[in-house]
């Protein structure tokens, strides 16, 4: 079977999946209503907010897009092994593992980058309309950008995870609360410098209108680190899916 047709498939099974549309959910209306709240606090008492700018305010809801977009990475996997275990039937279709996990990669990748280019847009818009003043267009590209490539690099990173655990429970709660409560990387950095190199830590700066913690890697070499973490687990989790049974 060819690419194209596997791919056409994991499309219509993601879009049938009620899990995917939640993860657009909590990214478009989760990051908005944040935005929303931000703004108008800004609005009510400009000189008691950390920030002002309108790209500001909204990028500081971006981090609830990784959360949309690791969910999305699960649960593209995850949904072959509930139920009725739908994999047997899928590796019957396309016994071609590597065309499989490719396709499913290829379908994180365009969902995560339709609902950014939606989320974003509207974020700042409202943004904008809240509290006024200038939004620089290329300023808001390169964020918009950077920040995109965070929510993709999260989703695959999540797929591959999935992959080896062949269950969605245990990766969606370290995932979550990773990415929404409390960075384990994170807590790793405060002790050693070892925590910046982990992928989440290392690509932060692509969020850089989250007010992200200092230290560690800059923008572009965080995002190579980041960049090399995803392609190296999506190998693992293909060799992995290429040599173990069903």
């Amino acid at each position: 079977m060819s690419l194209s047709r596997v791919l056409s498939a994991e499309v219509r099974k993601t879009i049938t999946l009620p899990a995917s549309w939640v993860a657009a959910a909590v990214t478009l209306l989760g990051s908005l209503l944040i935005t929303l709240l931000n703004g108008y606090a800004v609005h009510a008492d400009p000189a008691g907010s950390a920030f002002i700018a309108p790209l500001d305010i909204a990028f500081a809801a971006a981090p609830l897009g990784t959360v949309g977009a690791s969910v999305l990475g699960v649960i593209v996997f995850s949904s072959e092994y509930t139920g009725e275990r739908q994999i047997t039937t899928t590796l019957a279709a396309v016994p071609n593992r590597v065309l499989l996990l490719a396709a499913k990669a290829i379908v994180v990748v365009l969902f995560v980058v339709v609902v950014a280019a939606v989320t974003m847009p509207v974020t700042i818009g409202a943004a904008r309309l809240l509290v006024g003043g200038a939004v620089s267009v290329p300023t808001a590209v390169i964020q918009c950008l950077g920040a995109a490539l965070y929510w993709l690099l999260s989703g695959l990173i999540a797929l591959a995870i999935t992959v080896f655990a062949r269950n969605g429970v245990v990766p969606l709660v370290v995932l979550i609360v990773n990415g929404s409560l409390v960075s384990f990387s994170l807590l790793l950095s405060k002790v050693s410098p070892v925590g910046f190199w982990l992928p989440d830590m290392a690509g932060r700066r692509l969020l850089d209108g989250a007010h992200t913690v200092d230290g560690g890697l800059g923008a572009v070499p965080g995002a190579l680190v980041m960049v090399a973490w995803t392609v190296l687990l999506l190998a693992a989790a293909t060799a992995v899916l290429h040599r173990r049974d069903a």
